[in-house]
């Protein structure tokens, strides 16, 4: 279970939109260990035409330590490509709090993470359209 209902808010705003674009979506996946140890539970899986898309939500919604996360969230998720069992990525930043969103959605990781190429980072607003729009 969530301890904050901001994840749950964003979860029901998601949701719609892939099932919208015709996905299938399951939440709060367990995708297997995270570098370093620890379980890797993700927001949602969408499925849709034997494709599978990770699908990570942060929220930020004042200044804080949500952007010292998203690197360490890229590097988790690019792990769980690699091995093979799904076909892409998203990392969804929501909230007015960003003070790092343009970098973050920018490609600003890319020269520091080798994964940062492999986990498109989008506002929240973007991921809405392309999932309405069956594009993920």
């Amino acid at each position: 279970m969530r301890d904050t209902g901001t994840g749950e808010v964003l979860e029901r705003m998601i949701v719609p939109a892939m099932q919208r674009g015709g996905y299938d979506a399951a939440t709060q996946v367990d995708i297997g260990t995270r570098p370093g140890g620890g379980r890797h539970r993700v927001d949602a899986v969408a499925r849709r035409e034997g494709r599978s898309i990770l699908v990570s939500l942060k929220w930020q919604q004042v200044p804080g330590t949500a952007e010292q996360k998203v690197p360490f969230e890229v590097i988790c998720l690019g792990e769980a490509m690699r091995s093979g069992s799904y076909d892409g990525a998203y990392l969804v930043l929501g909230g007015p709090g960003w003070k790092l969103r343009e970098f973050f959605t920018g490609g600003g990781l890319s020269g520091h993470l080798v994964d940062a190429g492999a986990v498109r980072i989008v506002s929240l607003e973007s991921f809405i359209a392309l999932a309405n729009q069956g594009r993920l």
